[in-house]
């Protein structure tokens, strides 16, 4: 089932955005939704700019604490996102662009993202936050069990 929503999606989409185009233009006219629309697309460029830099700043400086610079991942990847979306032509599409600009909504991902992610730091101080619920999810496998190649098969596997 999920298979078909991306491509279900990718076709609804436009056809909705040429819905909302069309519901703004007789509201408003062609020239001004044809002006919001550059406008918005002008708004990602500098919003992505102004908070790319900031979000730069940020991972900088967890990086120079010596803190794992998981949050400000996701807030550059999410920084980009809205970028991108306010440069696809679409009132939808600028909606959410916004929203992802928005901090609250960046904490509201950051703690959905981190109810199923475990961020392990490689440097060998361990994991930084666990799973609050379930088994440990560690899974310990033998040379016979996998290899790089994929898995190794033995007589009568």
């Amino acid at each position: 089932m999920p298979r078909l929503l991306i491509p279900l999606f990718f076709l609804l989409l436009p056809l909705a955005e040429i819905a909302c185009f069309i519901l703004v233009g007789r509201r408003i006219g062609v020239f001004a939704t044809l002006s919001l629309v550059a406008l918005s697309a002008v708004a990602g460029i500098v919003l992505m700019r102004i908070q790319g830099f900031g979000v730069l700043a940020r991972l900088r400086q967890s990086g120079q604490e010596g803190r794992v610079p998981g949050k400000e991942m996701l807030d550059a990847a999410t920084i980009m996102i809205a970028g991108i979306l306010l440069l696809i032509p679409g009132f939808l599409t600028d909606i959410v662009g916004l929203a992802l600009f928005l901090p609250p909504m960046r904490r509201f991902l950051w703690n959905r993202l981190m109810r199923n992610v475990v961020v392990v730091d490689i440097g060998g101080a361990g994991p930084h936050r666990r799973p609050q619920t379930g088994p440990d999810r560690t899974i310990d496998l033998d040379e016979s069990d996998f290899h790089r190649d994929g898995p190794r098969r033995g007589p009568g596997l």
